[in-house]
This record gives structure tokens, C-alpha cells and sequence, in this order.
């Protein structure tokens, strides 16, 4: 048996008070991160923009998709970069 108190009590109280600082810090940065994401859904709704819901992706309605696309028949167009001048004469 302990007859010392500080070993007996000072140190789990010490591991619990460290322990608990390190476990808060993590969920709060979790809660910090994550913090703007779950309302933009509210935002969106509020300017009037109107959601569709998200239809299920599969490999046959994709390759249809691209079936449908030619692919043989394309131009490269360059677009004017941002640190680029203007030419409109």
C-alpha cells in the first residue's frame, strides 16, 4: 500500500489533467475545422439557388456519356493569363 499521498493521488490526477487537455485539443480543432461546411447547404438555399438531388453515378451512364462526346474534333484555346496585358485594339 501507498502511504505517500502524492503518489497515490497527485499522480493519476496529473495523467487525468494531461490526458483530458490533449483529448480536448483534438476535438476542438476537429469542431474548428469542419466548422463552415454544414451550413452552406442553408446559404444556398436562401440566395434561391435551386439543388437538384445527386443521382446515383454509374459506369454505363458515364460511358454514354462519353460516347456522346467527340473527341476527334477539337481546338486548343488558349486562355489571356491574369499577369498578361489586354490586347483590345
Amino acid at each position: 500500500m501507498i502511504k505517500r499521498n502524492n503518489l497515490r493521488y497527485g499522480i493519476p490526477f496529473m495523467i487525468f489533467i494531461f490526458g483530458g487537455l490533449l483529448g480536448l485539443r483534438e476535438f476542438a480543432e476537429i469542431r474548428y475545422k469542419y466548422r463552415n461546411t454544414r451550413y452552406v447547404k442553408d446559404e444556398v438555399k436562401d440566395v434561391g439557388i435551386l439543388t437538384k438531388p445527386v443521382e446515383e453515378i454509374t459506369l454505363e451512364k458515364e460511358y454514354e456519356k462519353l460516347q456522346k462526346v467527340d473527341i476527334d474534333n477539337w481546338e486548343n484555346t488558349r486562355i489571356q493569363r491574369p499577369w498578361e496585358e489586354t490586347n483590345t485594339k
